[in-house]
């Protein structure tokens, strides 16, 4: 017999087994019957012992005792009295409100003698029927005011048991709803609304997200099919008695789709999605996040097959037992819960958790361990076809030129990650909408690919001077490219437009098809990370504060070269690890250090000797070569941009003029270029970088 209660089911999809519909439940439990009886009984409190009596003056009093309107007078001892008028409607009692014709009045100390005011009641209500008479003969005669006396006590118990009514009623809601609900966080009610899971639900079908929305992850993509299959079909795994990998670990630097291939996985599979991130499990409360994680996944285990997403676990996932802090607190909580959900996942219980971070070496080992975070993928940036693909993603809905050319921009972008390429086509189809186009065209890539990796152009000129400075610091940079054989191939542009930070910029492509370098290719480097500041020496007399960023990154490249890529003679093939471990992992309080203070001295010795033979060998490039040095800072100043192709025709010495056919900008006259350095009070010189990489 079908259960009055249930609701019947609703249509679901074919294929899909149908759930029971959960049963109505009748709204007021017996607790809430109980909470009603006492509102009922304080409601009811409430009005019997309110005051319906209005509150008169005595003077109010007194007209209504002249004028015969009292109908009754209670006197309460010696200074109240209470009573009731005669007629409600007349125009005197409407005057003092009393609209229900009971009064109440405080007695002036000087008429606390009772017969004295029973006499002078009683008189003028025998003038008031006396002359009722006379006016009208044939009706009755008026009755009496009626005068009595009682002495009234403290008013207690009325406020005292309504003040109990009032208590009992507080008590009897706290333990009929708030106190089961305490005893039992995952029974429902508004304390099941803190502890329970935040993580955001996407059903399955709705917006669907498949591998074809996801370009330049290839291999990532192969290795997460296995894990579609087995959410598709997973009895044909356990046919053979294989056990796929519940626990899936996506790492990745930021933007590089990880979140998106999640989705692509419970989209793939058409199953539902559960995404959190690490961060929500974490509460003030010791135990909320463990509750949560709980309820997480045993919404998904009703669910099943489903797809459980956490984003940056390394919030909640970082390694116990380090750092200053006890094991006790709500980060570690909430990780041995996550810890031991994950090992109690049934053969029949289709749930697959995947993890993003980029943060793999802190998290804790035991969520690394096989039978947990057992399988790790790598999401990194994606190659220039990888970047091509998903260039033509982002740019489906937005209408391009037929002379854009998107291999020639995803050839550009190197170390573009996914979010980064989007970026960069949403601000070329702004730069288009503000040059007034209708079409996105070559120029608008070109324009923001400056724009997300320089920054914006300013708008406020340099003076000439700063110009001229900034135009010979690019100028070293090129120069010394150029005559390093190692080197020359990757010259890009030179440009001394001000962008973001910068007052000028080197740029130089990088092949990303190379996983290392020789030492001859590092010096190169060098070289023409210092030709910037040799072109200053040279041509302003002494250094100037624009090169730090140029210092910053030649003090990188050397040090790594001696202590990692064992390319000093003097400290030898040795690995000397700096800097890598971190003080919130509580393995060291100072910096990691694992050689003595002599081999220290030594690693600085050889730093200082490495970057000044790069110096001087930039410093004797610039001198020998000072007419190619003046010939590029002439044309940057006059084109304020030239490309590789243009400074291989400055370098094989076509003249200036004969540079660009088109007629050249018209610039100020160019002045004698004196080697005294030329001071400027006030701001510093814009730095000028030198982009390369080791």
């Amino acid at each position: 017999m079908a259960d009055p209660n249930e609701t019947p089911p609703q249509n679901q999809p074919p294929g899909v087994p149908q759930q029971p519909a959960p049963k109505r439940t009748n709204p007021l439990l017996p607790g809430g019957w109980i909470a009603l009886v006492v509102l009922a009984v304080i409601a009811f409190a409430f009005l019997a012992f309110k005051n319906t009596h209005k509150e008169i003056s005595y003077s109010q009093f007194t007209e209504l005792q002249d004028a015969g309107q009292l109908k009754s007078v209670i006197l309460l001892g010696t200074d109240r009295a209470e009573g009731e008028v005669r007629d409600p409607n007349s125009d005197l009692t409407k005057k003092f409100e009393i609209t229900k014709g009971r009064f109440a009045v405080n007695l002036p100390h000087g008429s606390n003698d009772q017969n004295a005011l029973t006499n002078k009641i009683e008189s003028a209500d025998k003038k008031y029927r006396e002359e009722q008479k006379k006016a009208s003969p044939a009706d009755p005669e008026p009755e009496r005011v009626a005068i009595s006396r009682r002495d009234e006590p403290t008013p207690w118990l009325g406020p005292l048991l309504l003040q109990l009514l009032i208590v009992c009623g507080i008590v009897t809601l706290f333990v009929v709803f708030v106190l089961p609900k305490m005893r039992d966080p995952m029974g429902g009610g508004f304390m099941n609304n803190y502890v329970r899971s935040p993580a955001k639900r996407y059903e399955k079908g709705k917006g669907r997200i498949t591998f074809d929305d996801v370009a330049g992850m290839e291999s990532a993509k192969r290795e997460l099919a296995e894990m579609v299959d087995y959410l598709k079909d997973a009895a044909k795994f356990t046919r053979v008695g294989a056990t796929v990998p519940k626990g899936v670990l996506l790492v990745g630097p930021p933007g590089t789709g990880k979140t998106l291939l999640a989705k692509a996985v419970a989209g793939e599979a058409n199953v539902p999605f559960f995404a959190i991130s690490g961060s929500e499990f974490i509460q003030m409360f010791v135990g909320v996040g463990a509750s949560r994680v709980r309820d997480m996944f045993r919404t998904a285990k009703e669910h099943s097959p489903c797809v459980i997403f956490i984003d940056e676990i390394d919030a909640v996932g970082r390694m116990r037992g380090a750092g200053y802090g006890g094991g006790s607190d709500e980060r570690e909580q909430t990780l041995n819960q996550i810890l031991s959900e994950m090992d109690g996942f049934q053969p029949t219980e289709t749930v697959i958790v995947l993890a993003a971070t980029n943060r793999p070496d802190v998290l804790d080992a035991a969520l690394l361990r096989p039978g947990r975070f057992d399988r790790h993928i790598t999401v990194d940036r994606p190659t220039w076809k990888g970047r091509l693909e998903i260039l033509k993603v982002h740019t489906r809905n937005k209408p391009l030129a037929d002379a854009v050319d998107l291999e020639r921009v995803a050839r550009g972008m190197v170390g573009m990650s996914g979010a980064e390429l989007k970026n960069l086509a949403n601000e070329a189809a702004l730069l288009a909408v503000r040059s007034g186009r209708n079409k996105i065209e070559q120029i608008d890539f070109d324009r923001a690919a400056d724009r997300v990796r320089l920054g914006s152009q300013r708008e406020e000129p340099f003076s000439h001077d700063e110009k001229r400075r900034t135009a010979y610091h690019e100028a070293g940079h090129a120069l010394c490219a150029f005559m390093m054989p190692s080197a020359a191939h990757a010259l890009d542009r030179v440009s001394i437009i001000p962008r973001g930070r910068t007052g000028g910029v080197t740029m130089f492509h990088q092949d990303e098809d190379r996983v290392d370098h020789s030492m001859s290719e590092l010096t190169a480097m060098l070289v023409m990370t210092m030709g910037g500041r040799a072109a200053d020496k040279l041509v302003m007399g002494e250094p100037l504060s624009g090169a730090v960023g140029d210092l910053k990154q030649a003090t990188r490249i050397a040090r790594v070269m001696v202590t990692q890529f064992g390319m000093s003679d003097r400290v030898g093939p040795v690995y000397h690890q700096q800097g890598e471990e971190h003080v919130f992992l509580g393995k060291e309080i100072h910096e990691s250090r694992a050689y003595s203070e002599g081999t220290a001295r030594l690693i600085d010795e050889e730093i200082q000797r490495i970057l000044i033979d790069a110096e001087g060998r930039a410093q004797e490039l610039v001198k020998t070569h000072r007419d190619k040095l003046d010939a590029l800072a002439d044309a940057l100043l006059m084109h304020e941009e030239i490309d590789r192709a243009e400074v291989e025709k400055l370098m094989a010495g076509v003249p200036l003029s004969e540079l660009r056919p088109e007629a050249p900008k018209p610039v100020t006259p160019i002045p004698v270029i004196a080697l005294e350095p030329v001071a400027e009070p006030g701001a510093p010189p814009k730095p000028g970088l030198a982009f390369g990489g080791a």
